[in-house]
């Protein structure tokens, strides 16, 4: 995988996937929207009719020890969700 780096498989997106055939995946931040569209419609093989991205700035978290405070960042990523027609789905479970 290229582009994709990995699905997003939560209670919210399996919500989504069965409502509004939603799909969510991590992407590469780089990454355009037609790129996402061609990589996914040839991966799996489906029809994509829309996309939305969203970009996600690491978060500074720090936690305090015995040992005194520490911190850390956790790292930035890009989301994209994309719509497929209805009659169409993704099995991310389907080699398992």
């Amino acid at each position: 995988m290229g582009i994709l780096k990995k699905p997003l498989i939560t209670e919210k997106f399996n919500r989504l996937s069965e409502k509004f055939n939603q799909f969510a995946f991590i992407v590469e931040k780089k990454a355009s929207k037609p790129e996402i569209i061609s990589e996914i419609e040839k991966i799996y093989s489906v029809n994509v009719i829309g996309i939305s991205t969203m970009v996600y700035a690491g978060k500074v978290k720090s936690r305090s020890t015995k040992r005194g405070q520490f911190t850390g960042k956790r790292t930035a990523f890009k989301k994209a969700i994309v719509t497929l027609k209805e009659d169409q789905k993704i099995d991310f479970f389907q080699n398992v």
